[in-house]
């Protein structure tokens, strides 16, 4: 009884004064008569006496109270005089949350955050008042605003809504704001003075503290809302953390203590918060970032001890195996005696700051900051490495920011790069210019040492890769003197492999490994080893193989890291272009007999061993990629050891197909996992083997067949640009060929084909996986025709049997798929043309895929019918008199272009396809039985199917271009709409591939092009492509399409429009600007293109042309004149230029062209056309300034540009 008479009298003050206050405010009073009440009723009391009285009454009443406090209080801000009374409420707020914990809801914390930001706004916020308000100092009533702020969010933060943590962000800045330029006026003042030890006075202390409570405030608001904060409010902050960042250098603020420390690892982590969700671009703010993030690489690290390489550290805890781990008495024999995670922080205090009475290290935060539980965790080795002051987590929190950087600002951080990354010296500790290389191999805490890795692999992921390119070393630079950016990047990539490399060796930490190897891999990726040092890429696979021998002879058969070795080392085998001193260590290999006597010095050696049976699945899947990596960029060292692949693969083979173990309807989790590692075992295994024989046979590509892509007029760059397929081994080492030519040598390869569809296709075929079957039909697309027709008759069919089987019956998508690849690249062998029987077969399976569901399928069998397409031309337009009359026969024709015109309509991978296979079926069928269409009437396109008609020739071509096939005119319109429909609604590859198919049906010599009434659209849709396109090869090709007519009578009424189209787009090519750097190695072949089809075009005006074009040619001639003048001075010798025979199969839709320059003859015939039209326009001085033109001047113009007569086609 008397205890609660005690509490009640406890807390009659508190009741008494807010239910009077209650009273008194429920009709609104102005703000002048609630003054009074609050200074009356509420402040009369002591502020300590009215917690001590909360502190005894429910939370939700004290926190109704305190929110009518807050409301009454915001409602008085305004006043002047109302100042004393303001502090005192914000000193009762802060004594009764230290007190109570409140329940607050999103209404009641709007109501107290408006009533502090308004606050600090208006009386705490301008630097210019006094340092005290009604004897209370400045900073200690934003101290207390602040901790009130701390406990609410604590209480309610989780629960709070996203205007909530909004409105709290801002006002934190606004506070810190304040805070900072408190800090300006110190140290403007010099009322701080450092010591020694870096230790300033505590007013400037309390002030470091109090913005590390505002910037943890920020980030934890921050991690709440994640992406949601809106943009403006998103540049407040990174203005805010910009001033602090700009400030802390420019005062030398680097101090390590424990005050200093706790607010940069809380003040980096909101700059990461702030990094990872970027609502803004940052490029004008990088530099300073990291500049300033630079100077933070090494914070806390002692100058007189510089810390110990990661080898020595690793040795000093004892030599044990990377997978063993410290005893729990080495443990405790280090770390001391367990403390329990709450007495921690202080007994740390107590051990290391003895004289608590003068340092401020020593003294605990008064705003009750502390570290979490997990901060000085066993395994963190803050104690075993002295930090005492945590600086460590300074460290991380700056690498993580680093880190951020990568991924916001890519391009702006990699021309940085030579601030964060070494260009010498990289295995000597530094101080002062730290470098990202420089955490890794020497911070003594293993967390930091990580995250430099992850950092390292993140800046060389992305644009890195293509800024580095323009690397090279030659060799070190005497110091002080003026490097390129090439060598600079040249110098860092060679310290990075040294770096990287050294720590590969040395370290035995599993995760640190794993990251090294990432690591690793990218700075093989993005390194050009053809500008580097000679010896390098053989250095990092020698490395590479010594660190995989030693875990072998350690019997440390860890699968995990063994598989990242052999990831980097196929990855090493993998650069472009193939390193001959790489081909150089294979051979001496081989040589020397080191593959047979399976010598552990042997690269291959080694490789075969580890893929080998018995060994771990995962270890022989990453093997069996290196050989693969191997074999693709070194061929010719193939067959040393291919009877070792093919005797590592078969037992792979008949163990899937003998193993039961696993068998029955429900299998466990251990069984699943062991399958599917078996089943990317035995696919790798396969693909290994099929690119072996790939190297064997010389495969090239899809080449067999002469595309011969319209050469005649393709004749645009001064030399052959080959284009490597990715599917084909590097037969090319720096651009010089291997010493053996492998397409003119089958035999090895016979052999090996032999063998394979003896022992491993019959099996793989047959497997249960669909994913090892497409491997095995894959192989089939890498067989060369001279290979394919020296097996036996046999083996053909088997090769035949087994293509068509898999697209007709299989049901896996990637089976289809593989299949129509390869037939693909079986119709590319001449001979399969003339078996009319195989056509209509492939043509069957190929159309049946057409209509499949899976995307995949459609993509492989539109590639197949497009080659189809393109050996039935090229049958029927270069071998006239070799083959059956297999490209007359109407019902195959039929389904093939009502197949391509169905595709057309598909996607765009599909779309290209489909539209290259209409266009080489338009360059040899024969339409016949034309009307004129030019009035616009379709009844004269809509001709029975009558019309349609095969030639008489039934058992051959026949030797005249007239025996082609007829079909039906409204294939034709058909065709049309096809290309204008794909030209206007397809990509980049779409659009290339109207342009060819465009060339193709031009040069047709049954159509008649000046009768056609789509016609016109035809030349402005090529004109607009020709003017506008930003891509360079549409451009050239839609200027060979607009060359293809091969008389004036061709061009019809848009003669007018495309000879001002091409004087336009040729006066505007000099001075335009390249869109996309990709663009510039085809801008001198645009400009010879345009060249060539402007004179094709011009050699045809006659005095007959309309006055439109006589006077804009009268217009343009100054122009024009000009032009002639260069064209004849930068013309090549005739002993330079490429033969067309020499030059004139391109193999693939992305190959570059060939080029010459036209000849005398060509330009005065284009002059001469001018001159005509110039003179009976009554303009005889321009005619003659163009005579002049055909005399010396143009003597040194060479070559030829061809002629176009449908006699010739």
């Amino acid at each position: 009884m008397s205890s609660s008479a005690s509490i009640s009298a406890d807390v009659r003050p508190w009741r008494t004064s807010f239910l009077t206050l209650r009273d008194e405010t429920l009709a609104s009073p102005p703000p002048s008569s609630v003054l009074p009440l609050l200074r009356n009723l509420l402040l009369s009391h002591s502020a300590a006496e009215l917690a001590a009285a909360a502190a005894n009454l429910p939370p939700h009443e004290v926190t109704s109270d305190v929110t009518l406090l807050a409301e009454l209080a915001l409602s008085v801000s305004e006043r002047h005089d109302a100042d004393e009374t303001l502090v005192q409420i914000c000193h009762l707020m802060h004594d009764v949350c230290c007190k109570v914990r409140m329940q607050i809801n999103s209404s009641s914390w709007t109501i107290i955050l408006n009533f502090l930001e308004k606050f600090v706004k208006n009386i705490l916020g301008s630097p210019t008042m006094s340092f005290s308000l009604g004897g209370t100092p400045k900073m200690k009533i934003i101290g207390e605003i602040l901790e009130i702020l701390r406990l609410i969010d604590k209480a309610f933060g989780r629960n709070s809504s996203l205007s909530d943590n909004l409105h709290l962000i801002e006002f934190l800045c606004c506070v810190v704001s304040c805070l900072h330029s408190e800090l300006l006026i110190i140290y403007r003042s010099n009322e701080i003075c450092l010591t020694d030890t870096g230790i300033g006075d505590t007013n400037c202390n309390n002030l470091w503290e109090m913005q590390t409570i505002a910037f943890s405030m920020i980030g934890d608001a921050l991690s709440r809302i994640a992406s949601s904060i809106s943009a403006s409010l998103w540049h407040s902050v990174v203005e805010i953390i910009r001033k602090v960042m700009d400030f802390v250098p420019s005062k030398n603020l680097l101090i390590v203590d424990n005050i200093m420390s706790r607010f940069f690892a809380t003040f980096f982590h909101c700059l990461h918060l702030v990094l990872t969700n970027p609502k803004g671009s940052l490029s004008g703010q990088v530099t300073g970032l990291v500049a300033t993030l630079q100077m933070f690489l090494t914070y806390g690290l002692s100058s007189r001890c510089p810390p110990l390489p990661s080898n020595v550290e690793s040795k000093a805890k004892g030599a044990r195996s990377p997978n063993q781990k410290p005893t729990v008495e080495s443990k405790r024999s280090v770390l001391g005696a367990y403390v329990p995670p709450h007495l921690r922080r202080r007994e740390s205090i107590d051990r290391h700051l003895p004289d608590t009475q003068f340092s401020s290290d020593s003294e605990p935060s008064k705003y009750g900051l502390s570290s979490s539980d997990s901060d000085l965790s066993d395994n963190d080795g803050y104690t075993i490495n002295g930090d005492h002051h945590r600086s460590s987590k300074t460290r991380l929190a700056v690498i993580v920011c680093i880190q951020d950087l990568c991924h916001a600002e890519p391009k702006s951080l990699t021309s940085l790069c030579t601030l964060l990354l070494p260009e010498n010296d990289v295995l000597q500790p530094r101080k002062y210019q730290a470098t990202l290389m420089t955490c890794l191999l020497f911070d003594p805490v293993l967390k930091i040492r990580t995250a430099s890795a992850l950092t390292l692999a993140a800046m060389l992921d992305g644009h890195s890769r293509t800024f580095l390119q323009v690397a090279e070393h030659k060799g070190s630079s005497k110091p002080g003197s003026f490097t390129t950016l090439s060598c600079s990047l040249g110098q860092i990539l060679m310290q990075l492999h040294t770096g990287i490399l050294y720590m590969i060796q040395q370290e035995t930490h599993g995760g640190l490994l794993t990251s090294l190897y990432k690591v690793l891999v990218l700075l093989i990726s993005a390194t050009p080893y053809a500008r580097m040092s000679r010896e390098l890429l053989q250095t990092i696979i020698a490395s590479l193989c010594t660190r995989i021998r030693q875990d072998l002879a350690f019997k440390i058969e860890n699968v995990a890291q063994l598989g990242n070795a052999l990831s980097c080392l196929g990855a090493a085998f993998s650069v472009s272009p193939p390193s001959p001193h790489v081909l150089e260590m294979l051979e001496d290999d081989i040589s020397r007999g080191l593959i047979q006597r399976q010598h552990e010095s042997s690269v291959l050696s080694l490789l075969l061993q580890l893929s080998e049976q018995g060994r771990h699945l995962i270890i022989r899947l990453e093997a069996f990629q290196v050989l693969r990596a191997v074999s693709h960029n070194y061929p010719s060292i193939v067959t040393a050891f291919w009877e070792n692949i093919s005797a590592n693969v078969y037992p792979l083979l008949s163990a899937s197909t003998t193993d039961d173990s696993c068998a029955g309807l429900l299998k466990s989790e251990t069984c699943k996992s062991v399958d599917s590692t078996n089943e990317r075992c035995t696919v790798a295994a396969i693909k290994t083997l099929d690119e072996c024989l790939r190297a064997a046979s010389g495969f090239r590509g899809a080449d067999d067949l002469l595309e011969c892509r319209l050469v005649d007029i393709q004749i645009v760059a001064y030399s052959t640009r080959r284009k490597k397929v990715s599917s084909a081994p590097s037969y090319e080492l720096n651009g010089k060929r291997t010493s053996r030519d492998h397409s003119a040598d089958c035999s090895s390869g016979t052999k090996q084909w032999f063998g394979v569809i003896e022992m491993h296709l019959p099996l793989a075929l047959s497997h249960s996986s669909p994913l090892v079957r497409a491997a095995s039909v894959t192989c089939f697309a890498g067989m060369t025709s001279s290979v394919f027709f020296s097996l036996s008759g046999e083996k053909q069919e088997f090769v035949k049997s087994s293509i068509i089987t898999a697209a007709l019956n299989d049901e896996a998508p990637s089976v289809r798929a593989a299949a129509c690849r390869a037939i693909g690249v079986i119709m590319c062998f001449s001979q399969i043309v003339c078996s009319a029987r195989l056509l209509n077969e492939f043509i069957h399976a190929v159309e049946l895929n057409s209509h499949n569901s899976s995307t995949s399928v459609r993509i492989t069998a539109s590639w197949a019918l497009a080659n189809i397409c393109d050996s039935l031309r090229h049958e029927a337009t270069e071998h006239l008199e070799s083959c059956t009359g297999t490209v007359n026969d109407f019902n195959s024709i039929s389904v093939l272009v009502e197949s391509a015109l169905r595709l057309a309509k598909d996607g765009d991978k599909i779309k290209s396809n489909a539209v290259r296979a209409l266009g080489n079926i338009s360059r040899f069928i024969k339409f016949t039985s034309f009307s004129s269409t030019s009035s616009g009437s379709r009844d004269s396109m809509a001709l029975s199917s009558q019309s349609c008609e095969i030639s008489s020739s039934s058992t051959s071509i026949g030797t005249s271009s007239k025996s082609r096939l007829c079909l039906d005119t409204r294939w034709l319109e058909r065709m049309v709409q096809a290309f204008v429909s794909c030209v206007t609604t397809g990509n980049v590859k779409v659009q290339w591939n109207v342009c060819h198919a465009l060339s193709n049906l031009f040069m047709n010599d049954t159509l008649m092009l000046h009768d056609m009434s789509w016609a016109p659209s035809v030349f402005s849709i090529l004109l607009l492509l020709l003017r506008d396109s930003t891509n360079y090869k549409i451009r050239i090709h839609a200027a060979v399409a607009l060359a293809v007519p091969a008389s004036r009578l061709d061009y019809g009424t848009s003669f007018d429009d495309v000879v001002q189209g091409l004087e336009h787009v040729l006066e505007s090519l000099a001075t335009a600007q390249l869109s996309t750097p990709s663009n510039f190695k085809y801008k001198e072949s645009l400009e010879k293109q345009l060249s060539l089809t402007t004179l094709h075009v011009l050699s045809f005006a006659s005095t007959n042309e309309d006055q439109a074009l006589k006077d804009f040619l009268v217009k343009k001639s100054p122009f024009l004149e000009e032009w002639f003048k260069s064209l004849c001075s930068t013309s090549l010798d005739s002993n330079d230029q490429p033969s067309s025979s020499e030059t004139g199969q391109t193999k693939n839709e992305d190959d570059e062209l060939i080029s010459i320059a036209p000849k005398k003859a060509t330009v005065e015939r284009a002059i001469k056309s001018l001159m005509n039209v110039y003179q009976y326009c009554n303009h005889p001085d321009i005619a003659r300034r163009f005579e002049r033109l055909v005399g010396p001047p143009c003597t040194k113009v060479t070559g030829e540009l061809p002629t176009y007569s449908k006699a010739r086609r």
